[in-house]
């Protein structure tokens, strides 16, 4: 079966040093890593698998990583990892959801066992989405003799800085965003279903571009349209545009599992003075945000550039102004990492992504108009190209 590999062997190698030289800090002999961005991150693993149990086990001892998971989910392994044969293990089926009250931790628990005995000191997620209250009660049971201490986001830190190959699948995703964005801009008028926009907009995320196409993102397309452009995260429904409303869209770009997110507001029908004055406002706090980027700034800092530009209006917004960004599974793209708000003191370092998520959610209006950059080695670079602007159709 021919490999499916997105980066050289080299790049997979210096992120697992760099991971084991993490563990190795900590004084962790054996990480299990149930996060799917980051079983990627390391391997490669690509496959909407992670609904059942799935390991990726990184020992400081063995050469390589160890996937584990469901016996039909192997093939896939195979085809998206550089793993070896003897990397790649699989339980049966009668572990799935078993009626038995049979783990698929216990095959796991053996694997440690094999590759690290059973006095370890043992690194889990435990903040993840992946590891369940269940999975770590299954582990402990099954190896009484090991230290559990807590590794999350252990690889996400590391994760934060991309590589130059990383980067570019990062503006790849940009333009994929760019171009749902536009398709939703062609497809609002007045009596257009909701529905139907989002379906334009979702075959755009997953056509892509005439160069490259797109994949499913790590949750749904927030769409909401009036009333409910006040919800910071709306879904759809099948009611017909009013020929005067606003529309709060964010759509994802999604390529290769990277994912990059882009979110506009779009007026049907003029809007009022004071409304295209809010916009204004919050287009000049955010840009002022971005023009404050630069590396060895904080994300407390560059938060506060953009609240000043808001207070200077008589306007706050509670919420952070965004997060990290890359590898995007469901049920989100954040990286759980750094956070463009204030105490964040995290040191912005070239290679860093995020999302700069400026909406404005107040008692009765709202406007969203977000971007999506990289931090360079003198400021940033935008990851998507659309004009930041209302649009008016």
């Amino acid at each position: 079966m021919k490999k499916e590999l997105h980066f050289e062997r080299a790049e997979y190698a210096a992120r697992l040093t760099a991971v084991k030289e993490a563990m190795a800090k900590r004084g962790i002999n054996i990480l299990l890593l149930s996060e799917p961005p980051n079983q990627n991150y390391l391997t490669g693993y690509n496959a909407y698998s992670f609904y059942t149990p799935q390991m990726v086990i990184v020992a400081l001892h063995h050469d390589e990583p160890i996937w584990i998971g469901r016996f039909m989910d192997r093939v896939s392994a195979v085809r998206t990892t550089y793993l070896s044969d003897d990397n790649i293990r699989a339980y049966e089926d009668e572990y799935v959801q078993s009626a038995a009250g049979l783990s698929a931790y216990d095959i796991m628990a053996d694997v440690v066992k094999e590759i690290g005995g059973q006095r370890v000191k043992i690194g889990v997620e435990m903040g993840g989405y992946y590891y369940s209250a269940r999975a770590h009660a299954d582990l402990a049971r099954a190896l009484p003799l090991a230290e559990f201490v807590d590794s999350d986001l252990l690889v996400n830190w590391i994760r934060i800085v991309k590589s130059p190959a990383e980067l570019s699948l990062m503006r790849q995703a940009g333009r994929i965003a760019d171009a749902a964005i536009q398709r939703a801009v062609d497809t609002i008028e007045p009596g257009v279903r909701e529905c139907d926009l989002a379906a334009a907009i979702y075959h755009q995320q997953v056509s892509g571009t005439p160069e490259f196409g797109g994949s499913y993102d790590c949750s749904q397309l927030m769409l909401g349209v009036g009333g409910r452009a006040l919800e910071p995260h709306p879904a759809w429904t099948d009611e017909p545009l009013p020929a005067s409303t606003t529309v709060y869209i964010e759509v994802h770009g999604n390529r290769l599992r990277y994912q990059v997110n882009l979110g506009r507001t779009i007026s049907v029908g003029q809007p009022s003075p004071a409304y295209r004055e809010l916009c204004d406002i919050a287009i000049e706090a955010l840009n002022a945000g971005l023009e404050s980027i630069r590396p060895g700034r904080t994300c407390s800092e560059v938060n506060a550039f953009f609240r000043q530009s808001l207070a200077r209006h008589g306007l706050e917004k509670e919420s952070r102004l965004g997060y990290s960004i890359g590898i995007g599974y469901p049920p989100a793209v954040g990286e759980r990492t750094a956070s463009l708000r204030k105490g964040d003191e995290t040191v912005l370092e070239p290679g860093m992504c995020f999302h700069m998520m400026p909406g404005l959610w107040l008692d009765d209006v709202s406007v969203a108009i977000t971007q999506s950059f990289a931090v360079t080695e003198s400021g940033h670079e935008a990851l998507c190209s659309t004009p930041r602007t209302l649009f008016v159709k």
